[in-house]
């Protein structure tokens, strides 16, 4: 039929619910949120319900503000980083040039790209998985990056990711820092030194609020307005009352949080050490999973093995160079003692 649109679809890890489950297939967190969100739950009054949820969102955007040492213009709020990711493409991708991102990384960047009719090109990652900078010098509609990068977790250091800013200082750099906690340094503080740059955070990772819905752009007081510019021809209101007062008790906890994700990174070494004893290869991670693969064993076939055990991880077969590879999440300590367990069985 004539004007419908034909899409491919982003593809998120599957959601199952069983009692006994290990769930670590969609790098949520594998802590509770801080003790500060629930007793900000406790404390709320459904009668605030009635009322639209604020334009301005001050109390997230002043307590993003005070974390990061920027001011509350600084900050735009979002339902979930994808809505917020979703405005930067449809506020600073609008050249007839291709906006330049990885063949590896989040699958939402060509489904945006395919969707609001956004040239695009993918750059190949090297043959460890790498992002090598100098294959962006080349004419662009901006750029965009997610690091730590996912789903291979290398994460670039703060002095290469300002080098490259100053390299790409005409064309807007979007830097999505999803993973950013789990052993890296954030670009936030720096987006008025760098007018081309917007960093994009999220509650869902580190901040162990996924169920919440709550992202978020940090960038100069002038690329942000742009950006409320397009959040306002869609829904001014999109985060809501709740998600807000309870993100905004979340950044008020930053030793609660420094503390599990700390543990998680101790985990995350800890399991690929193990992995190594067994024969697996990972790339080396700064963020809460692991890729990793095994020469001698299929992927595939230890994704459904795991699967009947209801430990759910996840497994891409596509690109084809991910087939032989499995995204983990890194759970508790004694939920990643569990799967090596089983792994080591299947062997």
């Amino acid at each position: 039929m004539k004007g419908i649109r034909k899409i491919t679809p982003y593809i998120p890890g599957k959601q199952p619910n069983f009692a006994d489950m290990i769930k670590i297939n969609t790098n949520e967190n594998a802590f509770p949120p801080s003790p500060k969100v629930k007793e900000a739950l406790a404390h709320f009054s459904t009668n605030q319900l009635k009322l639209y949820s604020s334009l301005t969102n001050e109390s997230l955007t002043t307590a993003l503000a005070e974390k990061f040492q920027l001011k509350p213009k600084n900050f735009l709020i979002g339902n979930g980083s994808d809505e917020v990711l979703a405005f930067c493409f449809l506020a600073f991708f609008n050249s007839d040039f291709p906006v330049l991102f990885p063949d590896i990384t989040y699958g939402f960047y060509k489904v945006w790209g395919e969707l609001f009719h956004i040239p695009f090109e993918e750059i190949p990652l090297d043959a460890d998985f790498q992002i090598d900078f100098s294959d962006y010098n080349r004419k662009n509609g901006g750029i965009i990056l997610t690091n730590p990068n996912a789903p291979t977790g290398d994460y670039h250091t703060l002095s290469e990711m300002k080098d490259f800013l100053k390299k790409h200082s005409d064309e807007i750099v979007v830097v999505d820092e999803a993973y950013i906690d789990f052993g890296g340094e954030s670009l936030a503080p720096l987006v008025n030194e760098f007018d081309n740059l917007i960093v994009v955070q999220t509650f869902s990772k580190a901040a162990a609020l996924a169920g919440l819905r709550v992202g978020y752009a940090v960038g100069n007081a002038e690329l942000i307005s742009i950006l409320n510019a397009i959040k306002s021809s869609f829904n001014p209101y999109s985060v809501d009352i709740l998600s807000e007062k309870l993100a905004t008790a979340a950044v008020k906890d930053e030793e609660y949080y420094k503390k599990i994700n700390a543990e998680i990174c101790q985990t995350r070494e800890y399991f690929t050490e193990e992995l190594a004893k067994l024969g697996f290869q990972t790339v080396p991670s700064k963020a809460n999973f692991i890729l990793t693969t095994h020469p001698e064993r299929s992927m595939k076939k230890l994704f459904e093995e795991l699967t009947n055990q209801h430990i759910f991880v996840r497994y891409f077969d596509k690109p084809q160079r991910l087939a032989s590879f499995l995204r983990i999440t890194i759970g508790t300590r004694e939920e990643m003692e569990v799967v090596l367990n089983a792994i080591k069985k299947l062997s």
